[in-house]
């Protein structure tokens, strides 16, 4: 057995993992009073957004994927909004934009996230909209503790909550200073605003059902709606085009919206039907690379060996160019999604995976299709200096920061849950007067450029980079997992399960297991960079497989020995036994279960 930084857990009653400890506990909590995996998912989620506002946020999305036991179905739930109405191109442009700005209220989408959590509550859970809403509630009214990357971001963006948002700054700063890391902080704002909630549910009437529904119609045609139309419609608000600039969303935007539920894209490997969202997120990019992998003989090369990272990284490379030339909104796009995962177009796509590491980006020809990029600005040209999208990667002797938060749960039923929740951080727009949360900005993953499948559009869902992940043998749920990390998901989640299925490491050491991650293609946040042919990757990976790398001509950043990556799982056998793991990484993130 290898070394682990903590055990992987086991046992037959139910299992959560997380990116916060307080999340897991309240997931498990909601276990042990009789809920389920739903209910305990739901609870979590709701933590997340209380005790990492700087990872997401009652204003941001969550693309979550289910297996429900009885039905023995997995689903998608679409918690990732759509761009509102008046979110045009021929708007940007003429505010003389070429990017969507990465922070303010330009980019706002319609909030999708606790709507989708409601959902599920609603159609899966048992437990009474009362029971799940306790936890964010206490922990937004007692305190959550102020950890230093909260602190840390905060501190980066203090001179802009004084200067311009000063609504952010009445929620985040204590006389004008960012928070001291290490104590505890309390939104009392959000948890009025959650206790408001609430009861106008509770007084729509005696059963469960209906009273979730109601707390649904609450913040989408209610209250929270109104008071989030009143503030994006009057606000002129700074933003990282360096100009102020008010939003587009509006009451009926809002209004429109419900989450949803949607079939999952699948691939099979090593017997495991792994499902992912559709190409409105990146999540078949996981599956694309897999069905690339599936033509080498990784175990030959050995793990984590410079030919199987070269391999891997080559493969994803491919993979994404796909993703930049052929993704978005199945609802609007003419997404050929079958021709890309399907093993002819893999056999043809690998052969293009050389000894030396490739600099272009290369888009296949799906159908004979011709594929086309979008035309990324300079960098340098468009960014203002701060708010530029969702860091994923290390650089230099900066801080890591996380973008995203993600939770896994189990229960004994054999009912499982993967969530990648985001947007909505703390630094993402000014806070909403009197609601205690901020609007996401998952509208700059759009194009302003015509005839894209990821142009923006109204109504269209922008091409996120959320992607949970599940696994099913033998049409039963058998494991759920994810990260946080904007581009880098999908490729920490398949390093994980390339480590697990195909090497056969535990849950805890597949995590634990030295990660790496591409920049080569255009970043999917502002100002959208790419670094051609550059690899991060953790320094623990040892010098020969660095040296092997670079004589493969990649661009190898050596990053801190734990950095990259945020993962969490857990797993059900043929037996029942529940298994689970978290991320050591960032030192929050903890799996527990009995």
């Amino acid at each position: 057995m290898r070394f682990t930084t903590r055990p992987e857990l086991s046992g037959t009653f139910g299992m959560v993992a997380s990116t916060h400890w307080l999340a897991s506990a309240a997931g498990m909590a909601a276990l042990e009073q009789g809920g389920n995996a739903f209910d305990a998912a739901v609870a979590a989620g709701l933590t997340l957004q209380v005790v990492e506002p700087h990872l997401n946020g009652p204003g941001g999305d969550a693309p979550i994927l289910l297996y429900d036991a009885a039905r023995r179905e997995p689903i998608v739930v679409c918690g990732q909004g759509p761009a509102p109405a008046g979110a045009t191109i021929a708007h940007y442009r003429d505010l003389g934009l070429e990017l969507i700005p990465g922070t303010g209220m330009l980019a706002a989408c319609v909030p999708g996230a606790f709507d989708a959590w409601m959902l599920i509550l609603r159609d899966h859970g048992t437990l009474p909209l009362a029971e799940v809403m306790r936890f964010p509630i206490h922990y937004a009214e007692h305190g959550f503790p102020m950890l230093p990357r909260i602190a840390e971001t905060i501190g980066d963006v203090a001179g802009l909550f004084l200067e311009e948002w000063p609504t952010s700054a009445e929620l985040w700063l204590d006389n004008g200073r960012a928070p001291a890391a290490g104590g505890m902080w309390r939104n009392a704002t959000l948890a009025a605003t959650w206790r408001r909630l609430v009861a106008e549910a509770e007084a729509a009437g005696p059963d469960r059902e209906t009273q979730v529904q109601a707390a649904r119609d609450v913040f989408l045609r209610g209250f929270v709606a109104e008071a989030i139309a009143d503030f994006v419609g009057r606000a002129e608000v700074m933003d990282s085009s360096g100009r102020r600039n008010r939003g587009v969303l509006t009451g009926d935007d809002l209004a429109a919206f419900s989450a949803s539920y949607e079939p999952p894209v699948t691939l099979e490997h090593r017997g495991l039907q792994i499902c992912k969202a559709g190409p409105w997120s990146q999540g078949p990019v996981q599956l694309q690379t897999l069905a690339l992998l599936q033509g080498f003989d990784l175990a030959a090369m050995g793990h984590l060996s410079a030919e199987y990272v070269h391999t891997v990284l080559e493969c994803e490379k491919l993979a994404f160019a796909d993703r930049e030339a052929w993704y978005g909104d199945p609802a609007f796009a003419d997404v050929p999604l079958a021709t890309l995962l399907s093993r002819g177009y893999a056999d043809e796509r690998r052969a293009l995976v050389g000894e030396d590491a490739s600099f272009d980006l290369r888009p296949g020809f799906p159908d004979g299709r011709e594929p086309r990029l979008a035309h990324v600005p300079d960098a340098e040209a468009v960014a203002a200096g701060f708010g530029v999208g969702e860091p994923t990667v290390p650089r230099g002797d900066g801080p890591y920061e996380g973008d995203t938060c993600h939770v896994d749960v189990v229960d004994r039923h054999g009912n499982m849950v993967s969530a990648t929740p985001s947007g909505g951080w703390l630094h993402s727009s000014p806070a909403i007067p009197g609601l205690g949360l901020c609007l996401g900005t998952r509208a700059q993953m759009f194009w302003l450029e015509e005839g894209l499948p990821n142009s923006l559009e109204p109504g269209k869902r922008p091409r996120t980079t959320l992607t949970p992940s599940l696994g099913l043998r033998d049409g039963e749920g058998v494991i759920a997992w994810g990260t946080p990390g904007g581009d880098g998901q999908d490729q920490w989640s398949l390093q994980f399960i390339l480590s697990h299925l195909d090497f056969g490491l535990n849950l805890q050491e597949a995590i634990d297991a030295p990660a790496f991650t591409s920049t080569h293609f255009p970043s999917s946040f502002f100002p959208r960079a790419s670094e051609p042919g550059h690899v991060e990757i953790e320094a623990r990976i040892g010098p020969e497989v660095v040296d092997g790398l670079r004589a493969r001509r990649h661009d190898v950043g050596v990053a801190e020995p734990w950095s990259i990556g945020r993962l969490s799982a857990v797993s059900r056998g043929p037996d029942g036994v529940l298994r689970a793991a978290a991320n050591p990484r960032g030192m929050q993130g903890y799996a527990m279960g009995r």
